[in-house]
């Protein structure tokens, strides 16, 4: 067994280095995140690999979440990848409340440390309304559906230290903080800005060209 082994590590030893190389930096560094559901439309849509950066907010010990530095914080509007030990999966969403905001929720329109926030119909269809929201500087595409729905408010909440209040893009149809609560700061693995590739889940996997490498941070078909 250990003359295998020995054989199998000479035979391949570089190899074997470059896959332990590529996996240590997608443990640490970066990495890509296949999004399987519409919960970030208009912004992330179904069949999209975004580019997740696990180095922008602490450097961890590879393969594991245990951080040996924290290099910085999220901040309001990111679009973050968190481990959710409340819902028991990997998530996508974006950062609405940083620690000591209070935010509120009223028919779709935040309210942010008492300020309400600026709205701007951009499209509308039969059954949803897309909006560009002013997130206190930070503009986004958000998905508003015409339907009354109960995720649609939430009264005003006190965002506590080493936590963060997220929601979908898609509001009236993401399982985020009105669902699963505050996000822990160690649950959240890195930030997103955009997109490596696409595939169209309702058309055999055919590949979106026109979404390859396209960037998260600003509105699109604006």
């Amino acid at each position: 067994m250990n003359g295998w082994i020995l054989k199998t590590w000479t035979e391949n030893k570089a190899l074997l280095l470059l896959l332990a190389l590529m996996f240590t930096f997608r443990s640490a560094c970066a990495d890509w995140n296949a999004v399987p559901t519409g919960s970030m439309k208009p912004t992330i849509i179904e069949g999209d690999r975004i580019l997740v950066n696990k180095l922008v907010y602490d450097a961890r010990v590879p393969f594991t979440n245990i951080s040996l530095w924290k290099l910085s914080d999220p901040a309001r509007g990111d679009i973050i990848v968190f481990e959710s030990k409340a819902s028991g999966n990997r998530l996508v969403k974006r950062v609405i409340g940083i620690p000591g905001d209070t935010i509120g929720l009223r028919d779709n329109q935040l309210i942010i440390n008492g300020k309400h926030l600026d709205y701007k119909i951009v499209a509308s269809v039969n059954l949803t309304v897309d909006k560009l929201e002013n997130l206190l500087g930070v503009e986004h595409l958000i998905r508003i559906d015409k339907r009354s729905s109960p995720l649609s408010d939430f009264q005003s909440v006190d965002v506590p230290a080493d936590h963060y209040l997220v929601l979908g893009d898609n509001r009236d149809n993401s399982a985020d903080f009105r669902v699963i609560g505050f996000v822990p700061r160690q649950e959240i693995i890195g930030r997103s800005r955009s997109v490596v590739l696409s595939l169209n889940y309702d058309n055999f996997y055919i590949p979106r060209i026109n979404r390859f490498f396209m960037r998260l941070d600003r509105p699109q078909n604006l």
